[in-house]
């Protein structure tokens, strides 16, 4: 499922602020990589607050020196009024320095307030009627000054909602509008009413699918299967150059059961059912493009979201939005390939329950790895990632030596820049899955949210470790598999 940029909306100051301190899974409009840029809600934005906003919790306190006292985490973001100088932001440091206020986590991205600028991201902890001052000084010298109370968030953040099994996935279904051909002027469909009629025919299975229904087949017409064609046979030709052995490796299975041919689109349920026996992943139909939270909390249970309708054929080589020619060429061969069905899931488990900030930021790595990742194969790089491997020509050119190739490392891939409507000038390159799996893990690792989850295989369930006995009871599994596990190896 790739991803597309989307549009920013406003919303009034009181919502903003209710929104920002509510860590809720909302169904947002939203692409899944509008990512590192506006994915997440932009505290910058929100009004300045006032003492009563900010420090309620202080004046309702009725012990008001034991207040006082307590330490508070919080985060701070500001634009600089003289630009990025580090002149000026070690003299803006320096005022939370001079505040006591200890600083935890410092990053810069690119302003959403004003184009070209930067904004500062500072994580802090300190006294609570130290804040006040420190507001009152950074705003002399900055501008956009917002403050976010770290504390309040976290136990709001305990009543949010997040799918525990299989059947709750029928309300991750929200879409973004982009590229859609209704709405869309640059889609190669827009003008075509009998293509957007057909789309509209096909997208209808998606909406009226339930967990547990067959997916319904789809007669696709001569012209579709042309377009398939091209592209089967296009991209079957560089798959032996260009594509990672393991997508190599089950698209030669495919072939051979018979699921695979240039002169027939497959069908969802035949495909699920083979992904289910390989690596328990399954296929559910989707209408379209879905929001980042939506999409990636799919991934927590092996469940992919799939679209069935297919790119307009005035434009088989290129298509602005996932078709059913970039799922089936691109993600379904990988997602058949036990480790890289590991490292998707785990992704998605890592997405339940976080903050918006942090959504997009899994979405960024979702972008260069699933979509768009390299790898490293018997000393060459291959393409593993679904975006490249639907993609006739950026395939060739991300395996050249135009673009740059850097290693993957989560916590910087997580703020890269990225083109969502062009070929990418960086990629990364993971050692291997499990090098790519493990680092991912440590990524996920220091995400804030106020539990972890655990799936659960047998019931296909995903259940939050928020209490001692339900760890205790995960122990107790643990320990039964690493006792079978133990006996194993004595017999061997």
């Amino acid at each position: 499922m790739s991803t597309s940029s989307m549009r920013r909306t406003k919303m009034d100051s009181q919502k903003s602020i209710e929104t920002a301190m509510n860590n809720v899974y909302t169904g947002r409009r939203r692409s899944l990589i509008e990512d590192a840029r506006m994915a997440s809600i932009d505290l910058s934005t929100l009004p300045s607050p006032t003492e009563d906003d900010v420090f309620h919790e202080f004046q309702e306190n009725t012990n008001e020196e034991s207040a006082k006292e307590k330490l508070l985490n919080a985060s701070v973001t500001f634009a600089l009024t003289n630009g990025c100088q580090s002149t000026s932001l070690a003299n803006t440091l320096k005022i939370f320095e001079d505040s006591g206020v200890n600083l935890l986590h410092i990053e810069s991205r690119p302003s959403k307030s004003n184009d070209g600028g930067r904004e500062f991201y500072i994580k802090c902890e300190a006294k609570q009627n130290t804040y006040k001052n420190l507001l009152a000084s950074l705003k002399d010298v900055a501008n956009d000054v917002a403050f976010h109370d770290e504390s309040r968030h976290r136990l709001k953040s305990k009543g949010i909602w997040i799918p525990r099994q299989l059947a709750d996935l029928d309300k991750c279904t929200h879409l973004t509008t982009t590229y859609e051909p209704d709405l869309d002027s640059d889609h190669p469909g827009f003008s075509d009413r009998e293509y957007r009629e057909r789309r509209k025919n096909i997208t209808k299975i998606a909406f009226d699918y339930k967990h547990g229904d067959k997916i319904p087949k789809v007669a696709y017409t001569e012209d579709e299967l042309k377009t398939w064609s091209i592209v089967y046979r296009s991209l079957k030709e560089l798959y032996p150059t260009y594509a990672c052995s393991q997508h190599n490796r089950v698209f030669k299975m495919l072939e051979e059961n018979g699921l695979y041919r240039e002169d027939e689109i497959p069908q969802l349920e035949d495909l699920s059912n083979f992904l289910k026996q390989k690596t328990g992943f399954q296929l559910r139909p989707a209408a379209g493009l879905l929001t980042a939270r939506d999409f990636l909390a799919s991934l927590a249970f092996r469940v992919f979201q799939c679209t069935q309708y297919i790119r307009h054929a005035s434009a088989p080589m290129h298509t602005p939005e996932p078709d059913c020619c970039h799922e089936l060429m691109g993600h379904v061969p990988m997602l058949a390939d036990p480790e890289f069905a590991q490292f998707s899931q785990e992704i998605g488990l890592a997405s339940l329950g976080v903050s918006d900030e942090d959504i997009t930021k899994l979405a960024t790595l979702y972008w260069f790895s699933i979509e768009f990742g390299l790898c490293k194969q018997n000393g060459e790089i291959k393409a593993y990632g679904a975006g490249l491997l639907s993609a006739f020509g950026e395939l060739q050119y991300a395996l050249s030596d135009k673009p740059e190739h850097r290693p993957f490392e989560p916590s910087t891939t997580a703020v890269q820049e990225y083109q969502d409507d062009s070929y990418q000038p960086v990629y990364f390159v993971a050692e291997s899955f499990e090098d790519a799996k493990q680092r991912m893990r440590r990524f996920a690792s220091q995400l804030e949210r106020p539990f972890e989850v655990c799936y659960n295989p047998f019931n296909q369930t995903v259940e939050p470790l928020d209490t001692k006995e339900k760890v205790h009871e995960k122990m107790n599994n643990i320990k039964a598999e690493m006792n079978t596990l133990c006996l194993a190896l004595k017999k061997l």
